[in-house]
């Protein structure tokens, strides 16, 4: 498992990040990219200059955040 010091060590430039929308995404959605076996990149496609926000699995878990939500297996 990673810690939240370790996550941003890890290199995320070539994460692939997914869209999840509820709906017609014209103003921009929440992206996700998994970076590691348990870390995850997430970031806001309307502010792609703004660095991704990275968590474990088990804080996308306590957040609410299902990675099946973007087509990606947790």
């Amino acid at each position: 498992m990673q810690n939240g010091t370790d996550l941003y060590a890890l290199d995320i430039s070539r994460a692939s990040f997914t869209k999840a929308c509820g709906g017609p995404c014209t103003e921009g959605c929440v992206t996700l990219a998994r970076i590691g076996a348990d870390a995850w990149a997430l970031g806001d496609s309307k502010r792609p200059d703004v660095e991704p926000l990275r968590f474990t699995t088990e804080e996308l878990d306590a957040a609410g955040i299902d990675p099946a939500r973007f087509g990606l297996g947790a």
